[in-house]
């Protein structure tokens, strides 16, 4: 009974160091990660256990294969290839796109025509290319209105509002950008409104605070009824100095033909000028018994009459002298070209 007993705890002890050892066998497999092996020979564990009749003893082999695993003639593990750069950021690739045509253009290469309306008139000019940032303008303007002849406190008249003249400018556009300074010269200067009135025969008017009257008609004494010219020139000087802004193009730097620039500046044309002059007969009295020539100054209605005349223009010209510029504001429209390449 004893001898059974031992002999079952061998069979046990046994049993144990067989599974123990096929543990062991199992971690102390050899590794293929660092070096190629040939996988098409697999390595199978092998166990065996040899017991004893009295369960003493105990023989085991770990690990065999059925054919030797081939190391040393390995091939050599492929390159290993850096990794792309990533793409650009999006919020940059609108920077990298390719401009579609360029802005810059040979000197005298485009020019430009157009019209705009101005307080100088209708205007019509023409501009040219000097370099990137640079253009030239010519430019002229007419306008002329006639009016009918009409009646206002006894005064038969009519006006003209005459506009005429010829500038030039040089536009300047500050780092290539839309915004433009433009010096020029006004170096033909017609402006100005006149005007005639005839003074009905009897009728009575105003002048420096003096009240005259138009003569009759006399054969006689050859008196006429009192006619008068005058005339308000919008300068002192022909020639003036002028200076704008603005912004737009006259010429654009690209293929576009179209532009419409605007511009706003002044004519240093010094002050505007009125002056005066009548022919006929002017009365001192409704009764018309001091009359006189007013081209006479030796009677005494022809001297009251120019005094007048004179004192009333000084004291306008002084008023007006205090208006030394021209406005100067334009919205164009230009079309412009090549002329060559």
């Amino acid at each position: 009974m004893a001898l059974c007993n031992i002999q079952k705890k061998n069979r046990l002890r046994s049993l144990a160091l067989v599974v123990m050892a096929a543990t062991i066998s199992l971690f102390a497999r050899p590794s293929a990660s660092a070096q190629s092996v040939n996988t098409s020979e697999a390595a199978h564990p092998t166990i065996s256990a040899t017991l004893t009749s009295d369960g003493s003893s105990l023989s085991a082999s770990s690990w065999s294969t059925s054919n030797e695993t081939s190391i040393d003639n390995a091939a050599p593990a492929p390159p290993i290839l850096p990794s792309p750069a990533p793409p650009p950021l999006a919020a940059r690739e609108k920077f990298n796109v390719a401009p579609d045509a360029t802005d810059y253009q040979q000197p005298f290469s485009r020019i430009g025509i157009g019209a705009d309306v101005s307080p100088l008139g209708v205007g019509i000019k023409s501009a040219v290319v000097l370099d990137h940032t640079f253009d030239a303008r010519l430019m002229g303007n007419y306008f002329n209105y006639n009016s009918r002849q009409f009646e206002i406190e006894g005064f038969r008249a009519n006006a003209d509002f005459h506009l005429s003249s010829i500038a030039a400018a040089l536009d300047w556009y500050p780092f290539a950008s839309i915004w433009r300074i433009s010096p020029g010269v006004l170096f033909l200067n017609g402006n100005q409104l006149s005007g005639n009135t005839d003074i009905i025969p009897g009728n009575s008017f105003s002048l420096n605070n003096q009240t005259f009257y138009s003569a009759n008609a006399n054969a006689t004494t050859g008196a006429t009824p009192l006619q008068g010219s005058g005339s308000l020139a919008l300068h002192s000087h022909s020639a003036a100095f002028t200076i704008a802004g603005g912004f737009g193009k006259f010429i654009p730097r690209s293929n576009r033909h179209w532009s419409f620039p605007t511009e706003f500046g002044v004519a240093f044309t010094g002050p505007p000028i009125a002056s005066a002059k009548f022919t006929g007969w002017v009365c001192t009295d409704y009764a018309q018994t001091n009359c006189s020539n007013v081209g006479n100054n030796t009677t005494p209605a022809g001297a009251q009459f120019n005094g007048a005349l004179q004192t009333a223009l000084t004291k306008w010209n002084r008023d007006l002298a205090l208006v030394k510029v021209y406005p100067l504001f334009s919205y164009s429209v230009v079309y412009s070209f090549n002329i060559r390449h």
